[in-house]
């Protein structure tokens, strides 16, 4: 399977990179095999703005909205700028399809430099990617600065714990997906072309 990461993150390094590798680990490790391949955006950044001005998406672009489309499953991480993702993080799935993540398990996170931030997670991210149909796992993980290396709290949960249940229900959604995927030797035969095959045999 594919597991495909796209981080947002605007340093090197960067805490959004940092917790997008925690989460791809925690994926892996629950799931029986997976490629993971990453998408940093802040290398697209010049190829967005200019296929957002001119139509022609750059082929490093284009290759990086193919391996999303295409993927098994989907972590997008995001740092938060004024409460929500940021301006770079959006511009990126604007340009893909608005059917091309329907019924993609995603797993939704964020960083920022506090607590105050986490809300965006759900007023924000899960709402985009409901508008894209996509299938958001239930834990969103949200990492603040005092959150790395801290134990949490008993609602909570310290950040390890967090990331290791959001990583096993991404994990769960794309081994259910590809359980019930039709394989492709098992084509559909429309009705009256079977009917056709009976009176002719």
């Amino acid at each position: 399977m594919k597991l495909v990461v796209v981080s947002a993150g605007l340093s090197v390094p960067s805490s959004t990179r940092l917790l997008a590798d925690r989460l791809a680990e925690a994926t892996q490790h629950s799931l029986s095999g997976a490629d993971i391949r990453v998408v940093e955006v802040r290398e697209l950044a010049t190829a967005i703005a200019n296929h957002l001005v001119t139509g022609f998406p750059a082929p490093v672009l284009s290759d990086a909205i193919e391996a999303v489309t295409e993927a098994d499953g989907l972590i997008a991480v995001t740092p938060v700028f004024s409460a929500s993702y940021s301006g770079l993080f959006k511009s990126f799935f604007d340009l893909i399809d608005n059917t091309a993540l329907v019924g993609k398990p995603v797993l939704i996170a964020a960083t920022g430099g506090t607590a105050r931030h986490s809300l965006a997670l759900e007023h924000a991210m899960r709402p985009l990617f409901a508008y894209l149909r996509a299938l958001v796992v239930p834990t969103a993980v949200y990492a603040a600065s005092e959150d790395w290396g801290s134990e949490g709290d008993a609602r909570t949960d310290d950040l390890p714990r967090r990331i290791e249940r959001a990583g096993g229900e991404l994990a769960e959604l794309m081994e259910s997906r590809a359980r019930t995927r039709r394989p492709a030797d098992e084509a559909v035969v429309p009705f009256a072309q079977q009917l056709a095959a009976l009176r002719t045999g």
